[in-house]
């Protein structure tokens, strides 16, 4: 089958892509509201994107509204925001926090997710997150109906079970981050294997 993306509604743009590149990793985004209050929402569109600069990136739509989402709303206001990525022990409150709650709502309470103040920006970090990174906007990249969030990482969490004895590589037994395949089909990293290239003699 073919699909002309140039002629292709919305929608089936967004099933295609999403359906087909995957699995895609959770990023659980913390922000503060400019009430104080403690806001996450969970995100797919979401990856690493350099290490140096260390940046990452966020793809946010707006409501179907056309408002911009408490995520967006609060970093555009503070350019500040964590990534706490999601394992299987976080995955269920992942999902509450997803729930489209009113602005006012603390999603992290209704979850019951406990919180820690971060290091170096004025946001909470879920204290059980295999790992968190305190993100400052580095840019925002607009689109009609979508914004670009380039994070660059000034801080990094990491719960101490996820690393080995030296604390340098990260433990497979412990560190399995879930991520997102299509609709509502997840897929967790407890079945990890190695791969290295074969030996071959270059000419």
């Amino acid at each position: 089958m073919e699909f002309d993306f140039t002629r292709l509604d919305m929608d089936s743009r967004y099933r295609l892509l999403t359906n087909f590149i995957g699995p895609r990793p959770i990023a659980l985004v913390t922000t503060r509201s400019a009430s104080g209050q403690r806001n996450a929402a969970p995100m797919s569109f979401f990856n690493v994107f350099s290490h140096e600069p260390p940046i990452v990136v966020l793809g946010i739509q707006p409501r179907l509204s056309g408002e911009d989402k408490d995520t967006v709303v609060n970093i555009r206001r503070t350019g500040e925001f964590v990534v706490n990525m999601v394992d299987m022990a976080l995955s269920q409150q992942m999902l509450i926090c997803g729930l489209a709650f009113d602005s006012d709502v603390d999603e992290l309470g209704v979850a019951k997710l406990p919180t820690t103040r971060c290091a170096q920006i004025d946001v909470d970090y879920v204290s059980d997150a295999p790992c968190s990174f305190e993100c400052r906007v580095e840019r925002l990249i607009e689109y009609p109906r979508r914004v670009l969030v380039l994070g660059e990482v000034v801080h990094m969490h990491v719960r101490r079970d996820c690393l080995d004895e030296g604390g340098r590589y990260v433990n497979p037994e412990t560190y399995q981050p879930i991520a997102r395949l299509h609709a509502d089909n997840y897929i967790t990293s407890d079945r990890q294997f190695v791969l290295k290239a074969p030996a071959i003699a270059m000419f």
